[in-house]
């Protein structure tokens, strides 16, 4: 009788105990992004900034509510085939509560579909193509990352004026032809004259560039090459070379960029575009933390993409804090939809109808600087997300 009350006992205690145990479990993570491949110095910098951003958001603990923080890390390689299976291995078989990444748009549709069959949310971050939150996109998506049309709206700034012809010089994949299409979308007054696409491996320019020649040198008025290009060989060196505002009267226009990328913008002084980020230029108290951080760390300050995983790790721990550590999807979704939180670029908030991030831009002009191994992009004016009408593609 004794040992039937005692393991009745136990069991009662067990069975009491359950929900602590399981709200005590590590909330786990995983992220799925290009350790290596054409794109793997971007992955490296968003993997620095989630860390930094989960360390920063957690005051050090790298918890919540008690529960640990676990980042699991897998390669995609760039390889859209190897996304996918990655991140159904990380949801079916290390039961991560969510994921983030990847960094190649791509590789971001192929993994979509996934995330809607495991009903578990995919943070995207820097993956940029519209159809992300457009019409590829399902409920479980949500995004940090800037999308095309974000990049387009605000790099029109620059050069949407009567009278300006424009050629686009894109890469051939999802990234490239969502870019141009936004920045299509995105222009009032001037006129896009020839889009050209070439291959993400592409090293020779030569004979795209003269393509684009072709097309505007006897334009009337101003003319420009807008570049849309990521990872890889930039033709920014290549377009230096040919000397085409001296030649032609041809301007160069582009976004931002890695800092080794825009060693190459110290040819084009006084060159205009939008970024999506750059150190120098934000002023806000998460900003000044992670590049305090950076610099202690790296002797360095954080780059383009470290600022983009730093503000993923800002949006899940926010999300978490106030659901009290609760990782259920359908209480995420509902917490995230119409969330604000702070990232080193001030605000941002994930608007209901495709979770896409609503954030500032920065329109800039770039300053030959001794002192900078790198084009600095002064700041002209920060573009806020209340001034760009980004459009709603998905079919919500």
């Amino acid at each position: 009788m004794q040992r039937r009350t005692l393991v009745a006992l136990a069991a009662l205690a067990t069975a009491v105990g359950l929900p602590a145990f399981s709200q005590s479990k590590d909330i786990r993570i995983a992220h799925v992004y290009s350790k290596t491949g054409p794109l793997e110095a971007y992955g490296k910098q968003t993997q620095t900034g989630l860390m930094m951003g989960l360390n920063y958001a957690t005051q050090g603990s790298m918890s919540i509510d008690g529960r640990k923080i676990v980042v699991i890390e897998k390669d995609d390689q760039g390889k859209p085939d190897v996304g996918k299976s990655l991140l159904a291995a990380a949801y079916a078989d290390d039961k991560v509560d969510l994921a983030v990444g990847p960094t190649s748009s791509g590789v971001a549709l192929a993994m979509l579909p996934v995330a809607e069959e495991y009903k578990k949310i995919l943070l995207v971050e820097p993956a940029v193509a519209d159809a992300i939150t457009g019409d590829k996109w399902n409920k479980y998506i949500f995004r940090t990352g800037r999308n095309s049309s974000q990049d387009a709206i605000s790099n029109a700034v620059a050069m949407d004026k009567d009278g300006v012809s424009v050629a686009t010089l894109a890469q051939d994949y999802a990234f490239g032809r969502d870019g141009v299409k936004a920045f299509k979308d995105a222009l009032k007054h001037a006129k896009i004259v020839h889009e050209e696409y070439l291959p993400q491996t592409t090293t020779d320019f030569t004979a795209g560039i003269q393509r684009l020649v072709d097309v505007l040198k006897d334009k009337p008025g101003r003319k420009a090459i807008e570049v849309i290009w990521a990872g890889g060989t930039p033709p920014f060196n290549a377009l230096a070379a040919q000397d085409l505002k001296k030649r032609y009267g041809i301007e160069v226009f582009t976004g931002g960029n890695i800092l080794p990328a825009m060693a190459a913008y110290k040819n084009f002084p006084g060159m205009e575009g939008a970024t999506y980020y750059y150190f120098g230029i934000p002023k806000n108290p998460v900003n000044d933390a992670m590049v305090a951080m950076h610099y202690k760390e790296f002797k360095s300050p954080p780059d383009f993409f470290t600022a983009g995983g730093f503000s993923a790790a800002m949006a899940i721990v926010t999300a978490l804090k106030k659901t009290g550590g609760d990782t259920a999807t359908n209480k995420l979704i509902k917490t995230m939809e119409g969330m604000s939180f702070e990232t080193p670029k001030g605000t941002m908030t994930f608007r209901r109808e495709d979770h896409q991030a609503m954030q500032s831009m920065y329109h800039f002009r770039i300053k030959d600087d001794p002192a900078f191994a790198w084009g600095v992009p002064e700041l002209v004016r920060e573009i806020k997300p209340e001034e760009m009408q980004v459009p709603i593609r998905n079919k919500r």
